[in-house]
């Protein structure tokens, strides 16, 4: 299993979060069928794409915090 890095996570959470904006934006457009699942699938990327670049945020505050805090 590869590391997620925080920059990592940031992307993921990114992506995530496009992917939660792209498939409710396709199916008001009539490009995608509206089902159950597709709604799902689009709610559940937009959280865990918030969750995600939220935790990777955090996560590179405190590595940088950390590296500050020993310069000085």
């Amino acid at each position: 299993m590869t590391h997620l890095t925080p920059l990592r996570l940031i992307w993921l959470g990114f992506f995530l979060l496009v992917l939660g904006f792209i498939l409710p934006f396709l199916m008001v457009l009539h490009l995608l069928e509206s089902t159950l699942w597709l709604n799902f699938v689009a709610y559940l990327a937009s959280f865990f794409g918030l969750l995600g670049g939220l935790v990777g945020v955090v996560m590179y505050g405190q590595a940088h915090r950390k590296n500050r805090d020993d310069t000085e």
